[in-house]
């Protein structure tokens, strides 16, 4: 769960930087920059083990992943402009939910009763939150858009847990990047202009954060069930409203305080019981 917390602070960190840059150039451009530069700041490490060392023993694998991945990313940066980030983050929250049912289906994981309580009180958390912008004339389209792109990282992840069993995290990582830098590029050409040095300095900054919160996120798969990771992702919710607040002078609205506290409730009970049970 500690993992799982740091990995959710950096990706805070790392989509504050990402819709900054999305509003200033194409999405897809941004996405692609993005996860190039995470490649490029694992080139060195790469470089000082030998390239032998990265090479994944489920090279079929990391290929679905990355096409998969891909495909949630596209609509997560399509809709990342017009998204304010504590939103941004709770529709992410949508993601438990089918991680964990994955989880109990594909991977045979136990189905826990308390994970599943947790993970429902935190998702009626979201709705408390979400649930006003559907209300309006314009974000709730792009609000549907981003919340569409949850089952797809959801499949993303369950196929990191699968590969976690053979794959170091590190090589995990190292092939996302490559493979969505791939699978990217090809709706990042036709909107493409040259970034400044200044953004392409935020860029590099995005690589290192994104490839340390997949570490830490894959190493959180590596050690413990993938379900029992979930819950304690509803406490990004904390880091999303605070950002926004001070980097885009958004303020969290009435509701958006109040979904926060029925999910910190529900992560704060899940974790203790975690680490009883344990």
């Amino acid at each position: 769960m500690a993992w799982m917390a740091a990995a959710g602070f950096q990706f805070c960190l790392l989509n504050t930087i990402a819709r900054g840059l999305a509003m200033e150039l194409d999405p897809f451009q941004t996405q692609f920059l993005r996860y190039f530069a995470g490649l490029l700041v694992l080139v060195p490490f790469m470089l000082r083990t030998g390239l032998t060392a990265w090479l994944p023993h489920d090279l079929k694998g990391q290929g679905w992943r990355g096409a998969i991945h891909t495909a949630g990313l596209l609509l997560w940066f399509w809709a990342l402009p017009h998204v304010p980030l504590a939103d941004m983050t709770a529709i992410g929250f949508t993601g438990p939910i089918f991680i964990m049912a994955g989880a109990v289906i594909f991977l045979g994981e136990p189905m826990v009763r308390a994970r599943w309580v947790a993970a429902g009180i935190g998702f009626l958390g979201v709705l408390v939150i979400v649930a006003p912008k559907f209300t309006g004339t314009g974000s709730g389209f792009w609000s549907l858009v981003m919340l569409s792109s949850a089952p797809l990282f959801a499949a993303s992840f369950l196929i990191t847990k699968a590969l976690t069993r053979r794959d170091r995290p590190e090589v995990i990582v190292a092939w996302q990047a490559l493979t969505v830098a791939a699978f990217t590029l090809p709706f990042a050409i036709p909107g493409w202009t040259w970034p400044s040095a200044t953004q392409l300095g935020w860029f590099l900054m995005t690589g290192l954060l994104g490839s340390a919160g997949h570490w830490c996120l894959t190493e959180a798969f590596r050690i413990a069930d993938i379900s029992a990771t979930q819950p304690i992702k509803f406490v990004d919710m904390i880091w999303a409203s605070t950002l926004g607040w001070i980097v885009f002078s958004e303020i969290p609205s009435a509701w958006t305080f109040a979904g926060a506290a029925v999910i910190f409730t529900a992560t704060t009970w899940i974790a203790r019981r975690e680490a009883r049970a344990r």
